[in-house]
């Protein structure tokens, strides 16, 4: 039986912390190291998520950037490029709002009289292009915005 490596008291081999002063404990061929880590994994949250609905959700006004982002790390969607083409052109229109938002909106409002009827105009036009993608990316049609598509297309191409 092994001893904690602080206060010396008994812990369990499998034990990651000692449970009388909690500090983490290393053990030869514990569950830290060897072959049992190696096959250890991390739960999958999108095991049960389908490609087209991930898809989808990268387009989710705002919150699909945050999303995108959760989609291009999971393994599950390594391989499938239509996904990451998504995830990538979501994440993209989500930069341009964070731009827009924390960059021009303040220049346009320190350089231009009533700024705030083009600022709006533009947020109006980033809100309307995430509706648009949500709803032809649900209606399974791949859509290309022109520019963005672009560095998706250069993003996925460089995950190969």
């Amino acid at each position: 039986m092994p001893f904690c490596n602080k206060c010396g008291s008994e812990v369990q081999p499998a034990d990651q912390f000692c449970g009388r002063c909690g500090s983490p404990q290393s053990f030869q061929g514990g569950p830290s190291t060897g072959p049992k880590a190696a096959k250890r994994k991390l739960p999958d949250y999108f095991s049960t998520l389908d490609a087209h609905t991930a898809s989808i959700l990268c387009y989710i006004p705002i919150i699909g950037g945050v999303f995108s982002i959760f989609v291009l790390a999971a393994e599950r969607f390594r391989r499938d490029n239509l996904v990451r083409f998504h995830a990538f052109q979501g994440l993209y229109l989500f930069v341009i709002w964070l731009i827009h938002a924390w960059v021009l909106q303040g220049i346009l409002y320190e350089t231009i009289p009533r700024a705030y009827v083009i600022s709006r105009a533009i947020k109006l036009a980033l809100t309307g292009a995430w509706i648009f993608m949500l709803y032809k990316t649900s209606q399974r049609e791949m859509v290309r915005i022109p520019i963005i598509a672009e560095l998706a297309d250069k993003s996925v191409a460089e995950q190969r």
